[in-house]
Order: C-alpha cells, then sequence, then structure tokens
C-alpha cells in the first residue's frame, strides 16, 4: 500500500462523487499518482457507469451518492459534479465528517460558498476548491518577474480562455445545471488576474453572449479594474478556436504565457518578455499542476487528524449520528493537543483559509460580470439619442 512520504501515514481514503470528464481525464490519474491519496469508491447515479470507471481505478463502484457519503472508509470527497449540484453535495459530504475537495467553482454565488466554508471550520474539516492552475509554478516565476521590475510597473492585464464547441447534450449547455461558459471557464482567467491584481478587483463591465436555444452564455468580455487602477480584460467562450494565455503589460515591457491554465504534465512552459532592447523566452521545466493541486489536499487532509480506521474498498452501513462539533471545538474535548496536532490543525487551517479567500473573490466577481451584462443589456435597449440622431437634434 503506497504511502504518504511526508508523514509516514497511510494514504487519505478518496471518494469520487460522479464520472465526469475532468475526473476520469485529469483528477483521478493525480489520486492515483499521489502517493498520499487512494480512491477507494466512485459514485454514479448509473451503476454501469461508475463501474467502468472504478475498474480503470481498482476501487468500488457505488450506485448513488448518499451511500458513497455515509461509508465510514471514506475520509474525503472529490465533488466534480454540475457546479448546480455543487453546494448541496458538499454540505451532505461535510455533515457527513467528510473532508471535500470540490471542482471550480465552488458554488455558483458568494453566500453559499461563505455557508460551506463556515460549515468546514465549524467541523474541522478540509475543504477545498479544484483550480488547478495556481499550483503550478509558471505562474509563481511570472509574478516573481513583475516584482523585480522585469516590465516596469504593471499598467494591465488581459487573460483569454476559449475551448470549441461542446458536443451537443454537453453539461454546459444545460441552464438548470449551472452550464455556460462564465462559470465553465472564465473563472479561470478571472482568477489569473485576481492572482496578479490582488483581491480587491472590481468589475467596470461586462457582456455576455447566450446561445440561441439553450439560452447560457457561451462567451463574452469583461472589463475589471483595482484600486490602483491597474486594469484587466478578460475574454471567454466557449465555442471559438482554442486559447488559453494571458499577458501583462508594463510602463517597460510585457510579459506573455500560452496555454496558461491547463498545460499536459509535460508541457515546458514558456514565458515570453519583451522588452525595447529585445526578447527573452524563459523555458521552466514540465509540472504536472493536477498532481501537485491533490496532494496539498491530501496532505491538509492527513495532517488535520489521523487516519480513521476503515474497511478501505467495503461499503458499511453509517455510522451513529454524531451532535455537530462548535466552531471553537472542531475536536473532543478529550483529544490532547499536542505539538503535531497544532500542526495538523495549522495546515488544515491555513489551505482552507486560502481557498475560502480566493472562493469568494471569484464567486463575488461572477456575480459582478452577471450585473454588469444585465445593466449594459438594458442600456443597449434603450440607448441615448447621440448627435447625430435627428431625434437628439436640438
Amino acid at each position: 500500500m503506497k504511502g504518504s512520504p511526508a508523514t509516514g501515514s497511510e494514504p487519505v481514503r478518496i471518494g469520487v462523487l460522479g464520472c465526469a470528464d475532468i475526473a476520469r481525464r485529469r483528477v483521478l490519474p493525480a489520486f492515483a499518482a499521489d502517493p498520499g491519496s487512494r480512491v477507494v469508491a466512485v459514485a454514479s447515479r448509473d451503476g454501469g457507469r461508475a463501474r467502468e470507471v472504478a475498474d480503470r481505478f481498482d476501487c468500488a463502484a457505488v450506485t448513488g451518492y448518499d451511500r458513497l457519503i455515509a461509508d465510514p472508509g471514506v475520509e474525503a470527497v472529490y465533488v466534480p459534479l454540475p457546479v448546480a449540484l455543487h453546494a448541496h453535495w458538499i454540505e451532505r459530504a461535510l455533515r457527513a465528517g467528510k473532508h471535500v475537495l470540490g471542482e471550480k467553482p465552488l458554488t455558483g454565488d458568494v453566500d453559499s460558498t461563505r455557508r460551506l466554508f463556515g460549515l468546514a471550520a465549524a467541523r474541522g474539516l478540509v475543504l477545498a476548491e479544484n483550480f488547478m492552475f495556481p499550483c503550478h509554478p509558471l505562474h509563481r516565476r511570472v509574478r516573481e518577474l513583475l516584482a523585480g521590475g522585469a516590465i516596469g510597473e504593471l499598467r494591465s492585464f488581459t487573460g483569454e480562455f476559449a475551448i470549441p464547441a461542446p458536443p451537443p447534450g454537453d453539461v454546459r449547455y444545460d441552464a438548470g445545471l449551472g452550464g455556460g461558459a462564465l462559470l465553465d471557464i472564465a473563472v479561470n482567467p478571472l482568477l489569473a488576474a485576481r492572482f496578479f491584481l490582488g483581491p480587491a478587483l472590481t468589475v467596470c463591465g461586462a457582456r455576455l453572449r447566450r446561445h440561441p436555444v439553450h439560452g447560457v452564455d457561451t462567451g463574452g468580455a469583461v472589463l475589471l479594474a483595482a484600486p490602483d487602477g491597474v486594469t484587466a480584460q478578460v475574454v471567454f467562450g466557449m465555442e471559438h478556436a482554442y486559447r488559453a494565455g494571458y499577458e501583462l503589460w508594463g510602463s517597460a515591457g510585457r510579459i506573455r504565457v500560452e496555454r496558461a491554465y491547463a498545460p499536459p504534465a509535460d508541457h515546458c512552459p514558456v514565458i515570453r518578455v519583451e522588452r525595447p532592447e529585445g526578447v527573452e523566452e524563459l523555458v521552466l521545466h514540465p509540472e504536472d499542476q493536477f498532481l501537485a493541486a491533490v496532494r496539498a489536499f491530501s496532505h491538509a487532509v492527513r495532517q488535520s487528524r489521523p487516519p480513521a480506521r476503515g474497511p478501505g474498498r467495503t461499503l458499511q452501513p453509517p455510522p451513529a449520528p454524531q451532535a455537530p462539533l462548535s466552531p471553537s471545538s472542531p475536536r473532543s474535548p478529550g483529544t490532547p493537543q499536542t505539538s503535531q496536532t497544532r500542526d495538523g490543525l495549522g495546515a488544515e487551517r491555513g489551505l482552507r483559509e486560502r481557498h475560502q479567500e480566493r472562493a469568494l473573490t471569484v464567486a463575488r466577481l461572477v456575480a459582478e460580470v452577471r450585473a454588469a451584462d444585465k445593466a449594459a443589456s438594458s442600456a443597449a435597449q434603450h440607448p441615448v439619442p447621440s448627435w447625430d440622431d435627428p431625434r437628439g437634434a436640438l
């Protein structure tokens, strides 16, 4: 059995709610490669589909999400369900005492996001939002270049992320399940803008383009500003030629990065620095950001509390209900506080708090984009007469 090289403990036993494409292609292989994690069960409403995925990763197949959440052999739950289902099932998992890694965005609104992080804090559980690209050292290197004055003072950020049209019937075309390009795609360059310009970014304007049949947003553009006047522009879509990059424009040059949000594990990122004296390309080593993301999660889980002994792959009846823990007492009153326990609590708290700030910022920006688009649409329906319009002539 593989173990965590950092702690020597048993791997965190992961249960997966759903068989989404991102789970099958990227996140489950990352869990399989992480010495600190072991996928013990995959649940789906379709038992056959659960079995197909479970066989690939040598774990139990479960029909229905409730049964997996109730299993005491599952310590942590990964939730790659459609966004509209996140809040319900994340809350169910937290109330069952499970740590949770939720696909991005964690929810579609600020209030739900804040409530879930409050619940996790009250129970001493790790709750993390699965944005992968911040785990890649590429972006930290870019930030170091900025801090070192490589392009002078930062003036603006431009981020683009777009993908070709999904196939008919894809969940991203289902408005009832939280479909659309804003929640699925735009959140990445919005988070990148926040990474470089800070969490106090606000939306100054936005326009969304909507599908004529399904009604979901299929693309758009957003203008943002930081308190110091630095601006950001985000362009995104899901019926476009593929593009995934960003540019930072400063007083003395530019920095450009391509394949910024979901590069393959063997991709060597290139940072292109353009200055008056010439162009420099910095080539970095490959990094598996999906593996880095799940490692950070499993490490925080294992540091937060000792592993509870469980049967692993054998599903058992749910444990007897326990009284909820208070925010001030995330451990039982009789548990002694050792230095290792305090360090573990710090790791769990630190990751949860970082993810909370990030998730709340993204949720707020999404709400501001929707409000700005609504205001712009209303203004377009009631245009102000121009000087060239006879109706506006004096």
